[in-house]
Order: structure tokens, then sequence, then C-alpha cells
């Protein structure tokens, strides 16, 4: 699997300038142009529009960056490490809850 994430200056995993702790591993998927970002704030300095929040249950919308592995926002957030590969997780993404899932 392919496995794209867009940002700045992101490394292997999706690690971004903003975003770029050990667990920060999770990519996400903006609503209106189906991308996924290492983070919303990648994400606004990039697109010409602001980062849309999916439906939680919408397949597909939260990523891995350790190995790819797909996730419902919902599934992700339930987690605290990847079901696939059993990277850690960053607990202080659920903060982030209101701008990546309705």
């Amino acid at each position: 699997m392919t496995k794209i994430i867009y940002g700045i200056q992101t490394d292997p995993e999706g690690r971004c300038i903003h975003y770029h702790g050990p667990n920060d591993v999770i990519a996400n998927r903006c609503a209106k142009c189906q991308k996924l970002y290492a983070c919303y704030k990648c994400h606004d300095e990039l697109e010409d529009h602001k980062f849309e929040p999916v439906d939680p249950d919408e397949k597909d919308t939260a990523m891995c960056g350790a190995c790819g592995k797909l996730y419902s926002y919902m599934e992700y957030a339930c987690l605290s490490e990847c079901t696939n590969c059993h990277h850690s997780f960053n607990p202080g993404c659920s903060l982030h809850k209101s701008i990546y899932a309705k």
C-alpha cells in the first residue's frame, strides 16, 4: 500500500513541522479535498480551504503513518496504539477531535 501523507516537512511516518513527537503518526483526511494530512495546520497552510471534518463513522479517514493501516475516525479515537503495527498514538490528539471529525 502506498501511503501519502501531505504536510510541511513530513517524515516517512507523517510527523510534521507542527507535530513531531514520537507518537505523532496519525494522518487525518479532509472531507473537502480527501487528502490525508499530517495535521490541520499543514492542511490550512497548503490548501485554499480550511480543513473540513469527516463523519466519524466514515471508513478510511485516519491512517497510521507508521504502517499505513486505515481507520474510521471513531475506530482510531478508541485506540492507544495501531492494531496492525502496535505503534503508540499520541493521546493529546483527542484535543483536536472537533477539527477532524463532526
